[in-house]
């Protein structure tokens, strides 16, 4: 009767389980690290050993509905680089914080109180607003804390609180005081729909089908030109028919040549290149009657297509050929380049238009219709008149509001506005970016060309959720009160109670009986427009990197999606330019944005969202943060099931290796055997201090796809596939304190430690359970050790060499045992001999290895023999069924089994077994 064997084998032993569960798991997780404070504990331990420092800061997400897909991407990146950096023993405090004035939630109000909008007063909608952002705080705060995000969640900074009002309010006194800040009438973006003004960060553009035409100014004076006889006309070409009314000019290219050609209407200018434009368009004679630059044509005066007005020929160098004519129909209230022009000709920046994007009384045909409706409108009025020379649609880029998503219209109003000329401010901005690390590095090309050509920036928006302009003007001249005891009193009253305040005093409140400096006079406008939320988030780095004295100005690093380029990073980088001289972060990191596996933007009416709160359910936090590592964030992310079952497959992966090693160190002494190491032992060595210099690099350079494709490689290739493969025969069958078998232990356990700890900034959750479970840790938690250093002593390019080599063949005998496999000649590997026919060099290579190679390849036996010199092989394979029975403890045959005392054993086991 065979033996039963299996009480004497050091089978592996751990609680860490094969099935990760990881949706019912990881909340016992999250009490643990809240329980045993290890966020706090190693902040503190860091900062108390001397750390270095390393702040990144966060842009605050906006208070409004459930975090998504991106907004886990976002703080996963932030979280893993703060994991890091706090694994080496840096100081990383990371306060989280949330955007919660604004458009987005007062619309949300708006809806829910329906038509009692109109009589609610701004007290009460205030607080609703407020209400509503604190609401989604204590929501999303919860949803991050999921996701195994560290930070200061009980502490963190909100833009509505009193403390960071009053920043605001005292950082917009700076630049008051400084001279950047003055009230004009310029053109901006304006949603007529919710009624405010637009910041550049604030509009996105989408395809619109707009009317393309060709409109005819009849010149009313043709003395510069050699034309008798016949009727001109200067062509302009424009996809916005709705600003026409408030046409004053046409601008054309000083440098150009312009040309008349004649047509059935008569004669028209456009410049030489454009006669292609309209050639196909309308019958006209192509050969020029004339040809004059553009500069002789400045001054002469046209006829308006429908309005009562004299427009005049002005020069810009701004004009381009394109699709139209050359010339171009100059409204300077509806357009930042028309503005320009309307300031050097003295020009009034006209734009007949209301709040509502409506003409108003006195635009002739047109009173009370809104502008885009207009168009036919005008198109009709103008055909009817014969001014239109013609007409079609173009689909074009054309920018929508962020919130509502419907066009807006360039429309001039009276704003406040931070000039980016005054002290240099422009240039200084784009200094600094220069000096800044942008990653990826085209990030500076973009914010360099934006700041370049960006336009002064419109503070005020007229709506009543977000922190009030708090200035005074004087009714009579327009002085703007600067007063310092005045601004001191407003910021601590602020402080004290709240931006709300405002709208409760008057100047009388602050300063009684107080007199314009300029003119003596008594009466004043206290302005009821707020803060642009640019300015209230782009001001963080005083509110807290300054103000909070756990972390310090400036920041090491800000992270965000590369759409802040035009935001966060813009309005961040002026606000701490004109008050602290100075960019506030020295590194900036952009990721892209999540998108389906096929590359398209997730929408609700493709069905293609997959939100995070879904994947948590299902899969686990670790999966999306292992998706977050696997894709290189510095372009468009894909996301969807497929992604996703993948990277649970190599989820699953990781985790059976790390039980692996867990299982086979339960009784590991904690005794340092690195003395008697075999040499496959100190090629896993070798293999892992690689292993930890290419993932601590990979961290460093923040290419965190790289970390996750160097531990994956490492778990199937060297580990699964390779060494621990080799390793099970010396770990189950060998004597329990063998030094062979303490040795590989010794090895396994220092895989272990090292693993759990590179994982730990991505894998968070896995590593503190896998952490759990290892004998001899120093630390309760993971995150509270510090990651792996590079041992050089094992790195040896010759032990190297001489291992590939043996992989090499090691992958050849498998496929040849493979083959005997599949003609079923063996089942088992164990049930194989191999004889190597080898020439002399490769002999002398294998002469070292002769017992190791049945460990190797997994057989029962090896024999080696001479090749013939005659064949130019390096060495042949045969696969012969092994000599002998099979061994009923460790399965390898050999010819000793059943001569031995214990008959069904073999030599080896035979042995352990005495012992």
């Amino acid at each position: 009767m065979l033996g039963d064997y299996r009480e004497t084998l050091n089978l592996p032993k751990t609680d860490f389980s094969m099935k990760a569960n990881l949706a019912e798991r990881e909340p016992a997780m999250l009490e643990f690290w809240k329980e045993h404070r290890v966020y706090e504990n190693l902040v503190d331990n860091n900062r108390s050993l001397g750390g270095e420092r390393f702040i990144l800061h966060d842009g605050p997400p906006y208070a409004n509905g459930h975090i998504h897909i991106g907004h886990a991407l976002n703080k996963i990146l932030k979280d893993i680089i703060v994991k890091y950096h706090s694994m080496l023993g840096h100081y990383c405090p990371f306060i989280p914080g949330w955007d919660c004035h604004g458009l987005p939630i007062e619309l949300q109000v708006d809806k829910a109180l329906g038509k009692e909008k109109e009589h609610v007063d701004i007290f009460k909608k205030r607080q609703l607003c407020r209400e509503y952002a604190e609401k989604f705080i204590n929501i999303q705060r919860d949803e991050f804390i999921r996701l195994g995000i560290f930070g200061y969640w009980d502490n963190p900074y909100i833009t509505m609180s009193n403390d960071y009002e009053a920043t605001i309010v005292k950082e917009f006194f700076s630049f008051v005081k400084n001279g950047y800040v003055y009230r004009g009438k310029k053109p901006v973006y304006w949603c007529p729909s919710c009624v405010t003004a637009l910041a550049d960060a604030e509009v996105e553009y989408a395809d619109k089908e707009s009317p393309s035409i060709f409109v005819a100014f009849e010149v009313i004076e043709k003395e510069k030109l050699s034309i008798k006889g016949l009727p001109v006309y200067i062509v302009i070409w424009t996809t916005t028919p709705w600003t026409l009314p408030a046409n004053l000019a046409l601008a054309v290219h000083p440098d150009f040549n312009y040309v008349g050609v004649k047509t059935s209407k008569g004669v028209l200018i456009l410049v030489k290149e454009a006669i292609k434009n309209l050639k196909d368009k309308i019958d006209i004679d192509e050969t020029p009657l004339f040809e004059i630059k553009g500069s002789e044509l400045e001054g002469m005066a046209a006829r308006h297509p429908f309005i009562d007005r004299v427009p005049r020929v002005v020069l810009a160098d701004f004009i381009e050929i394109g699709e139209g004519t050359g010339i171009v129909h100059i409204a300077p209230g509806h357009g930042e380049e028309d503005y320009e022009v309307g300031l050097k000709y003295g020009l009034d920046i006209y734009a007949p238009v209301d709040d509502k994007g409506r003409f108003i009384e006195e635009v002739p045909y047109l009173s009370g219709e809104n502008v885009f409706k207009a168009n036919k409108l005008i198109i009709e009025h103008m055909r009817e008149n014969g001014s239109l020379i013609w007409e079609g649609n173009i689909t074009h880029s054309y920018p929508h509001c962020w919130r509502c998503k419907k066009p807006v219209i360039f429309r001039a109003t009276t704003q406040w506005f931070i000039s980016m000329n005054h002290q240099d401010l422009r240039h200084r901005a784009l200094q600094e970016i220069d000096k800044v690390r942008w990653i990826p590095s085209w990030g500076r090309e973009r914010i360099y060309s934006m700041v370049e050509k960006r336009p002064d920036w419109c503070l005020s928006r007229q709506r009543a959720w977000g922190v009030p302009i708090t200035l005074f003007v004087c009714k009579k001249c327009g002085y703007i009160i600067k007063d310092e005891q005045l601004f001191g009193k407003i910021g601590e009253l602020i402080e004290k109670k709240g931006s709300d305040v405002w709208f409760r005093l008057n100047l009388d409140d602050f300063l009684p009986d107080y007199s314009c400096p300029e003119c003596g006079s008594k009466d004043f406008n206290k302005e009821k427009d707020i803060l642009d939320v640019w300015f209230d988030s782009g001001v963080s780095h005083a509110a807290v990197l300054e103000r909070n004295p756990m972390i310090g100005w400036p920041a090491d690093m800000y992270l965000e999606g590369s759409d802040q380029h035009r935001g966060w990073f813009q309005s961040s980088l002026i606000t701490s330019l004109g008050n602290k001289g100075r960019a506030p972060y020295k590194i900036v990191l952009t990721h892209g944005f999540t998108v389906d596996g096929q590359g398209r933007k997730m929408s609700k009416s493709l069905g293609n969202v997959i939100a995070p709160q879904e994947i948590i359910k299902s899969n686990g936090a670790d999966i999306v943060r292992l998706w977050v590592s696997a894709e290189d964030y510095r372009d468009d992310i894909k996301l969807s099931q497929e992604i996703l079952s993948r990277l649970t497959e190599a989820y699953r992966k990781i985790r059976n290796t790390l039980r692996y090693l867990l299982g086979n160190v339960y009784d590991y002494d904690g005794k340092d055997y690195q003395a008697h190491l075999l040499e496959i032992d100190r090629w896993a060595m070798m293999k892992l201090q690689k292993l930890i210099k290419k993932v601590k690099t990979a961290y460093e350079n923040f290419e965190f796809h790289q970390v996750f494709h160097a531990i994956h490689n490492f778990c199937v290739t060297d580990m699964s596939a390779f060494y621990l493969d080799i390793l099970k025969d010396r770990l189950y069958t060998f004597k329990a304190d063998s030094l062979d078998r303490r040795a590989a232990q010794w090895v396994l356990y220092n895989i272990a430690d090292s693993l759990i700890k590179l994982i730990a900034p991505i894998l968070s959750f896995t590593a503190e359970e896998a952490w759990q479970y290892l004998p001899f840790k120093k630390t309760e938690s993971v995150f509270l050790d510090r990651l792996p250093e590079l041992d050089e002593s094992f790195i040896n390019d010759e032990l190297e060499a001489k291992w590939e080599k043996l992989i090499e063949l090691r992958d050849k005998v498998n496929r040849s045992i493979e083959l005997k496999r599949q003609e079923k000649f063996i089942g088992n590997s164990l049930e194989s001999k191999i004889v190597l026919q080898v020439n002399k060099k490769l002999k002398k290579f294998l002469s070292q290895y002769v017992d190791f190679l049945p460990f190797l390849f997994i057989v029962s036996q090896v024999e080696i023999k001479d090749l013939s010199d005659q064949l130019d092989e390096e060495f042949i394979i045969n696969v012969e069924r092994a000599e002998g029975q099979k061994c009923q403890r460790c399965w390898n045959y050999s010819p000793m089994v059943g001569k031995l005392e214990i008959q069904d054993v073999c030599p080896r086991c035979y042995h352990v077994l005495k012992t």
